[in-house]
């Protein structure tokens, strides 16, 4: 065939493809190499100045870089000449600077790695009969199937932590040889202790037999698995919420079961490598390690003792007397003679109290000159309706008076029934002129329940009755 024709089939200019065929190489082999600059190099001047800064200082971003040449150089450099000179630092970099940091994938064999760590959700708004929960997850996650669980829980304690990963090895229904965490105070000790675990850490782990491990500091990524497990939990779960369409729940145990079968959906398409693990992993011991650790207190002559920072209060009857504590995630319990005596709920934070007033109320009532600068007064009022009558009391009586006479009303409700003196003093702030001792005694042992608390009935409001404010003179004026 004609070489135009040849040509026309290949969509070409016939001297076109007779410059290909004299060649001999192929059209993408005939291009030339760019390897000439199109404009000048507006940096070249100074661009020793800016490699010594990039050589010296490997953090250095190229805007601060740029703004400190042109505090060298005024009027030198423009703003629009930033892209240009980032471009220029990038190709350094890429060419002649430093070697940056390696991520090595892993691979993980069928029950040998878990990992678990606490992630807070404040961010997700979650709330309880329209009450912000302010609480974290102890979030567990085996590395090569990603079976995942959580606790809830609400401090980054050796208790949470021991509840939660026992929680989840009961429920796996087996034990993988490592257990990976970052640098919990709870499990790791501080730097240049001998001993790199707790001693309460480490006996767990020798309850159930796994090897302990660490990451090292500030290195979050040596914990992948799990730091990316509570980025993709936590967004599954704030969709969840949206096809909700509320984040309020009306109980804590309502919120745990919405909790619960987010993970088993997420949980349905890991089913085939769990298998595969739960074949590798350990069987589990014939019990459970303990949820708590001990403490020994004393208690003091205010009738309370000290654990973990805080204050609780126990019965008075124990003033002097040594006390066994056992710490658990949310209660603290007492215990003497190998007898639990209180069950107190756990503070957080540290300078707390818990003062229950049935301790304390005997010796109040004896001593009510006491009560008026008492450190835990405000413990003294078991609900709103007791802080309004003893408002009311001292602007009826005075002072002195009013604290004798709330005493004895508070010393009813340690003797007979709270709730009952809680709803003759809601009758008597609302319908009484005057609230007494007496009155709430004869109320709350003649068994007559007071009348229910009413709803509050607000009427449809009439928008026309508005426009007489626009025929006033002061409308006028305006």
């Amino acid at each position: 065939k004609y070489l135009y024709q040849l040509a026309d089939k290949a969509g070409m200019n016939a001297k076109t493809a007779r410059k290909y065929l004299k060649s001999g190489s192929l059209p993408s082999q005939c291009k030339a190499i760019h390897d000439w600059a199109t404009h000048p190099d507006a940096f070249a001047q100074d661009w020793p100045w800016v490699e010594d800064f990039l050589k010296n200082n490997t953090g250095l971003e190229s805007k601060s870089l740029f703004e400190a040449l042109q505090r060298k150089y005024p009027g030198k450099y423009q703003d629009g000449q930033l892209r240009t000179f980032q471009r220029r630092v990038k190709q350094w970099k890429a060419l002649c600077g430093p070697g940056q940091e390696v991520f090595f994938p892993q691979i993980y064999k069928p029950g040998h790695w878990c990992e678990s760590d606490f992630t807070r959700m404040k961010k997700l708004g979650i709330t309880i009969c329209g009450v912000p929960f302010d609480h974290m997850l102890y979030h567990f996650v085996l590395c090569q199937s990603n079976w995942e669980t959580i606790t809830v829980c609400f401090s980054e304690s050796y208790e949470s932590l021991s509840t939660g990963l026992q929680n989840a090895l009961w429920k796996l229904g087996g034990i993988p040889r490592y257990h990976r965490t970052d640098n919990l105070t709870c499990a790791v000790n501080k730097v240049g202790n001998p001993e790199e675990f707790t001693a309460n850490y480490q006996g767990l782990a020798n309850h159930y037999g796994f090897t302990s491990c660490r990451i090292q500091p500030a290195h979050p990524n040596e914990n992948g698995d799990i730091e990316q497990r509570h980025h993709r939990f936590k967004k599954a779960l704030e969709q969840a919420l949206i096809f909700r369409g509320s984040r309020d729940f009306n109980s804590r145990a309502e919120y745990e079961d919405f909790l619960e079968k987010l993970l088993e959906q997420l949980n349905a398409g890991r089913t085939k490598l769990l298998a595969e693990e739960l074949k590798a992993l350990r069987q589990l011991p014939t019990r459970r390690h303990e949820d708590f650790t001990r403490d020994k207190c004393r208690v003091s002559r205010f009738c309370t003792i000290r654990v973990l920072k805080n204050s609780y209060s126990v019965h008075s009857r124990l003033i002097g007397e040594n006390v066994d504590v056992r710490i658990y995630a949310e209660h603290i319990e007492a215990w003497y003679a190998q007898r639990r005596i209180e069950i107190l709920p756990r503070l957080r934070g540290e300078n707390g109290h818990y003062i229950n007033y049935r301790h304390v109320i005997d010796t109040l009532v004896r001593k009510p000159g006491a009560f008026e600068n008492y450190r835990y007064k405000d413990d003294m009022f078991p609900t709103s309706q007791f802080r309004i009558a003893y408002d009311i009391l001292r602007n009826q009586y005075g002072i002195k008076q009013a604290n004798k006479q709330y005493l004895k009303i508070l010393e009813l409700a340690a003797k007979e029934n709270e709730a009952s003196v809680n709803e003759a003093l809601r009758f008597l702030v609302n319908h009484a002129d005057a609230i007494d001792f007496d009155t709430v005694e004869q109320m709350v042992k003649s068994e007559q329940q007071p009348p229910a608390v009413t709803d509050v009935y607000i009427g449809d409001i009439d928008l026309d009755s508005y426009d007489c404010l626009l025929e006033s003179a002061e409308a006028l004026l305006v």
